[in-house]
């Protein structure tokens, strides 16, 4: 089980390295999400290849994609869909708006109003939305990809932290390595090299991998470690609001798949201690005005600080 998630975890970040260089570790960590049934929130500058990268894994996983440049006069009916009155057969129909589909960038969602952020809620957390009373469901597999541009501050409405705590893991993919520039800008067209991209599992291997990385084991100590991270979070005076347990549950659940795509079929202290960063992060709210990785830093400080249990493995 776990060298059959190993494998697939290399299929894809192989697949995907084809358009997006240098970004192995996120395509891996995005991996880890959507097979949680998680999705991720982006905060990086403009130009780093955040579209093109969930291009490539959604043509990489075999699923259908579609973008949605949030701005300010954005209407949740404009992601939702809306019932319109068809003149021809006297009855109102059901549009489906761009939410109805496998895999959403939500491009800048924090330059959306809060309604239009919210409407977000329902879909990512439920897999369903309603409109006018009626509830329809949405595709499966289903993942949102949300970006926010951390350097512009004008004409944006921040994420709440309730709605922060939604995302599964929150990632920055910031500017590749110089060589890797260099090469960048002399191969051919991004465009190009996505359309050779092809699908590396079908849609059944996707729903088994979602179901076995739930094999993989946690001893009774390992969870106390985990345990012990997110307590720290909640005692820490520096922190207004600590981890949640949605937050606990998504730290167990990436750590039992990054086990996994490591070979193993246990949990290990620094399978944990590697996904806390990326999970945990945003789940936290300072005192002061700290950066996102701001918080990343002071959180793997106090990672630094908890003991890690003796390794026993039965």
């Amino acid at each position: 089980m776990g060298m059959e998630l190993k494998q697939a975890c290399e299929r894809v970040v192989e697949s995907c390295s084809k358009a997006i260089v240098g970004k192995e570790e996120a395509i891996r960590l995005i991996f880890t999400s959507f097979l949680c049934s998680g999705h991720v929130l982006l905060e990086d500058v403009p130009g780093t290849g955040k579209t093109m990268l969930l291009r490539a894994f959604a043509r990489t996983v075999g699923c259908e994609f579609k973008r949605i440049q949030f701005t300010p006069d954005l209407l949740p009916s404009d992601l939702t869909g809306i019932n319109f009155y068809n003149q021809k057969t006297g009855e109102f129909e059901f549009r489906p708006g761009p939410l109805f589909t496998n895999m959403v960038l939500a491009d800048e969602i924090n330059r959306a109003t809060p309604r239009t952020q919210s409407s977000l809620l329902e879909a990512m957390e439920e897999h369903q939305i309603t409109v006018d009373g009626t509830t329809y469901p949405l595709a499966a597999p289903f993942f949102v990809m949300a970006t926010q541009n951390p350097v512009e501050s004008y004409g944006t409405f921040p994420l709440p932290e309730a709605q922060l705590d939604r995302f599964f893991m929150k990632l920055s993919l910031g500017y590749m390595a110089r060589e890797q520039e260099m090469a960048v800008l002399t191969r051919k067209p991004t465009v190009d090299i996505l359309q050779e991209i092809t699908p590396v599992m079908t849609m059944e291997e996707i729903a088994a991998l979602k179901q076995a990385y739930h094999a993989v084991r946690m001893e009774k100590d390992v969870l106390g470690y985990l345990m012990d991270i997110v307590e720290r979070t909640r005692q820490e005076s520096r922190f207004v609001i600590g981890v949640s347990t949605r937050g606990a549950i998504a730290l167990y659940q990436a750590s039992q798949v990054t086990a996994a795509f490591a070979g193993r079929e246990y949990v290990m202290p620094e399978d944990i201690k590697y996904v806390a960063p990326y999970v945990l992060s945003h789940r936290i709210t300072s005192r002061g005005q700290e950066s996102f990785a701001d918080a990343q830093a002071y959180l793997r400080r106090i990672l630094e600080e908890i003991p890690v249990p003796v390794e026993r493995i039965s």
